[in-house]
């Protein structure tokens, strides 16, 4: 199941963009700001909201690392603000002036894109805020951008439907019709694909747009074979145009929302998971939280709604135990107190802080070591409810939770 635990109603008009870090949420909006939320609790933090642009913040991203944010906006304008103060770092001017619709980090964030109403795309230097190339596409406005997981190109998208792949350089590889009525967003799965009989490695490309389609491509990029892009197929399950797509950390899972107000949930971009119903007007946003069990979507009413997923409905979306596993392992501290907040645990997060239980130590845990190393009482509900959630982290553990 996934339920609905928060909705953030701040915002003074539409939601146009919300974004991840490890720690924080960042919202933006028609209404020229950007809000930043911890995902402790919820709460706004004492810098947000983030004022500067003049007119409306169509994007907002965060670096890999999560200390810087960028913001883009009809004001022609991409900024860069310190996400522990609010300080504005640089603010980036598009050459032409255009309103810029969508901004990206790079992997390794070193580079920063920004893409524009009148079709031009900037690289940034995002250490030095300087410009390092720009060009621009034929036909219609820059509405999406992402990079390839490792870093080597990363894929415009235009309100004229074609889907432009550039390299490191600024040379175009690739461009292409992909969706007759336009494009309004596109997002690579992080997790490659092997050829193991080739040797390659393959990226899923996800895009969307007004046609009211989903369409999921097979992206591959060497220097020796060079450049390939393969329609693979469409999603069914929209009858509206279609807003917005985001993959999941782990690749297994696929939100997308659209203009009847839902955001439909795909498992391995083939069956539906789940649609969300509870907006009342266009969903324009929807990103996946790394490395835990957090949805937001944002809409045309204003609002961003934070969804939780159960393990359970996690575990029906990967393919192996041990994904599952990996998936957990990856957590950090903070990961882990984010999950123990989220499952009505907070009492729990100063324990397990002062035994520094990051998502390695999670999996570990045995009915002994809740109550011997933790001291957490033996016939409590928090003790209770943390072996039943740890018999679904660990389904072949369950014997020794429960004996």
């Amino acid at each position: 199941m996934v339920k609905l635990i928060h909705t953030l109603a701040d915002h003074g008009d539409d939601v146009n963009c919300c974004a991840f870090s490890f720690s924080l949420l960042a919202t933006c909006s028609l209404d020229k700001t950007i809000r930043l939320y911890s995902l402790h609790d919820f709460t706004e933090l004492p810098h947000s909201p983030l004022k500067f642009h003049t007119y409306a913040v169509h994007c907002c991203c965060f670096s890999p690392s999560g200390h810087i944010l960028a913001s883009c906006s009809t004001d022609g304008t991409t900024v860069l603000w310190n996400t522990e103060n609010g300080q504005m770092l640089a603010v980036m001017e598009q050459p032409s002036g255009s309103p810029v619709r969508v901004c990206q980090f790079s992997p390794d964030s070193r580079c920063l894109t920004s893409g524009a109403a009148d079709g031009t795309v900037v690289l940034w230097n995002a250490q030095s805020y300087k410009l390092y190339r720009c060009g621009s596409v034929k036909d219609g406005s820059l509405v999406a951008c992402a990079f390839s997981p490792n870093g080597s190109f990363f894929v415009t998208g235009s309100s004229c439907g074609d889907l432009t792949v550039w390299d490191d350089k600024m040379r175009c590889l690739h461009s292409e019709k992909a969706h007759d009525l336009g494009i309004t967003c596109c997002d690579f799965s992080s997790q490659p694909v092997s050829d193991e009989e080739q040797g390659l490695q393959f990226f899923r490309l996800a895009s969307c747009g007004q046609d009211c389609q989903v369409k999921i491509w097979i992206v591959s990029f060497t220097h020796i074979l060079g450049f390939e892009l393969k329609y693979k197929s469409t999603l069914s399950g929209h009858c509206a145009p279609v807003l917005a797509c985001a993959f999941s950390h782990d690749g297994q899972m696929l939100v997308s929302g659209e203009c009847k107000a839902a955001a439909v949930v795909f498992q391995n971009t083939e069956n539906i998971l789940h649609t969300l119903t509870q907006h009342t007007r266009y969903v324009t946003t929807c990103a996946f939280a790394p490395n835990t069990l957090l949805l937001a979507t944002g809409s045309m009413d204003k609002t961003v709604n934070i969804w939780q997923f159960d393990l359970e409905t996690l575990y029906q979306a990967r393919s192996t135990e041990d994904q599952l596993k990996q998936f957990t392992e990856d957590w950090s501290e903070e990961d882990v107190s984010t999950w123990l907040c989220a499952q009505d645990l907070k009492d729990l997060v100063g324990i397990f802080k002062m035994n520094n239980i990051d998502g390695k130590e999670l999996l570990n845990l045995t009915k002994e070591s809740l109550a011997d190393d933790l001291k957490i009482d033996g016939y409590s509900y928090e003790k209770e409810a943390i072996e039943n959630w740890i018999t679904v982290l660990t389904p072949n553990r369950t014997l020794k939770m429960h004996q």
